[in-house]
């Protein structure tokens, strides 16, 4: 499996703060048959955290677990808050695509309101050639009230990342009815653990994985449409018999 969504570098945000930390998620999520991890610190007002600063975390990382014998690969990355969008350059926007691809972004999707300038950042995004990845949205008040304000959002552009704590349960009531909804509505298209540290949204796919409750679907959440992301692909439709357990047809891409 294939983790888009992390804060793991050690000391740049409100995740790990300690290098024995950022191990530990690792290993965990390793232990579950994640091998890929995205690291991906804040970039907003209370943590600007610059590209350079988080490519030499991951550089960091990468020699720390290798010397540690822990087998999971750390790619660059950014959770780009959406008013932070419009202060970076373009460069440094490149510098913080998932795997520095330069195609997809993960971007913050707020826990309240609904953003006036989100498809504005759409549009921004395309006249670059990327697309957003909106982490969690599932966790968003407007969104648990009004998915389809989300849907439309998606006929403009980007992809969606649900939290795994949601779907477990983790996270609570609203946010795993929602994720289900979500997936009812086709609209779904990564799974991604979110970890802080390992007490808060510790790393790990597999509770989510098997909350989705098809096998198909779930491959395609936290492998296939993850593993084109970080390739710069196109992403793969979903499997017709995953979406078809909540009775709806999937939505191409």
């Amino acid at each position: 499996m294939i983790d888009l969504h992390s804060h793991i570098l050690p000391g740049l945000d409100d995740g790990a703060q300690t290098i024995e930390q950022s191990r530990e998620l690792a290993r965990t999520a390793a232990a579950e048959g994640v091998t890929v991890i995205a690291a991906t610190p804040h970039v907003r007002a209370d943590y600007p955290t610059p590209p350079a600063e988080m490519e030499r975390g991951v550089q960091e990382l990468r020699r720390d677990f290798r010397d540690q014998s822990i087998e999971v690969e750390v790619l660059y990355g950014g959770e780009l808050d959406l008013h932070r969008l419009t202060l970076l350059d373009d460069d440094d926007l490149r510098r913080f695509t998932l795997a520095q691809n330069g195609r997809y972004a993960l971007v913050e999707f707020p826990y309240s309101g609904w953003p006036l300038s989100v498809e504005a950042a759409v549009w921004s995004l395309h006249s670059l050639g990327i697309e957003p990845v909106f982490a969690h949205p599932e966790r968003n008040r407007t969104v648990q009230e009004r998915p389809e304000r989300l849907a439309r959002l998606l006929q403009v552009g980007g992809a969606v990342q649900v939290t795994a704590a949601s779907l477990d349960g983790r996270i609570g009531r609203s946010a795993r009815a929602t994720a289900e909804r979500l997936l009812r509505m086709g609209i779904v298209h990564v799974i991604a653990s979110d970890a802080h540290t390992p007490e808060v949204r510790e790393a790990g796919l597999a509770r989510a994985a098997e909350a989705v409750g098809d096998r198909g679907l779930a491959r395609f959440l936290t492998e296939e449409a993850p593993a084109a992301i970080v390739a710069g692909d196109a992403l793969p439709d979903p499997p017709a018999v995953g979406w078809r357990r909540f009775g709806v047809r999937p939505r191409s891409r």
